[in-house]
């Protein structure tokens, strides 16, 4: 009878390896790692498997979970590299160049409390979203961009600038409603996770409307009204109520823009 030969096992790809080494280290299983990462269990298999690779948004989660040095692998699948920080946050510049990467530390998303060196520069990566967040009387995005839409770039942003990074996502600023405070073109950081009307009372916030998409605009509460008042006062309040149906979907964390 001849010998039955049994066929090897394909050699996983890097990528593969690297999220089964990282979920090995962080000891998860493939649910416990979905759900940090807001992906299902089976998605995590068959990323584990070789059988299909994250998404961009996948990568940016995996390297803000891994801290360093692994984020660099995972975040240089989704397009960013140590060598474009430079670019991206020129904030940082200055200090970088100085130290030469010294002085920065990633922070593990999520990861606990634990002393870190105060000297060092923690870091997050945030996802540039494809999305736009319009002027009063123009029409966004859509909701469902803010956490599941195509990605368009990345930055490194301070982790302190990022309280959840896990529900932080960036997107583009399209009108004038906001002028001077936000400009048209900036990028603004949203935080999907602050959506509770009574704590945002004054700020900043993106809201949408099935008519007008995905809207900036600063969120007031006048006893049992509540408006989004516009800084530019060539245009109008609107005034939330059962009839207007507009949500508010995320608190603006920051912005950024280039020099005129």
């Amino acid at each position: 009878m001849p010998k039955v030969t049994q066929k090897s096992k394909p050699a996983l790809t890097e990528w593969a390896r690297y999220i089964r080494e990282l979920r090995d280290k962080l000891r998860m299983n493939q649910v416990e790692l979905g759900q940090r990462l807001h992906y299902s269990a089976m998605a995590i298999s068959r990323w584990e498997r070789g059988e299909q690779e994250p998404t961009d948004r996948g990568y940016i989660e995996l390297g803000n979970l891994a801290g360093d040095p692994a984020c660099w692998y995972f975040w240089g699948r989704a397009g960013l590299h140590g060598e474009n920080l430079l670019r991206v946050m020129p904030v940082l510049r200055e200090r970088l160049q100085k130290s030469r990467f010294a002085d920065f530390e990633v922070v593990k998303a999520g990861g606990g409390e634990r002393k870190v060196n105060a000297e060092k520069l923690q870091l997050v990566a945030i996802p540039v979203l494809k999305a736009v967040a319009a002027s009063h009387g123009e029409r966004g995005g859509h909701p469902s961009s803010l956490l599941s839409g195509p990605i368009e770039s990345m930055i490194a942003a301070p982790r302190d600038w990022c309280p959840n990074p896990n529900t932080t996502s960036c997107l583009r600023v399209r009108g004038t409603s906001m002028v001077p405070l936000i400009p048209d073109g900036c990028i603004v950081a949203v935080d999907s996770s602050q959506a509770d009307h009574m704590r945002l009372d004054g700020k900043i916030v993106v809201a949408w409307h099935k008519d007008q998409g995905l809207t900036v605009s600063r969120f007031k509460r006048y006893d049992h009204t509540e408006i989004l008042e516009p800084e530019n006062h060539a245009y109008e309040s609107i005034t939330l109520s059962a009839k207007q149906r507009w949500k508010i979907l995320a608190k603006v964390l920051w912005w950024i823009g280039k020099a005129p």
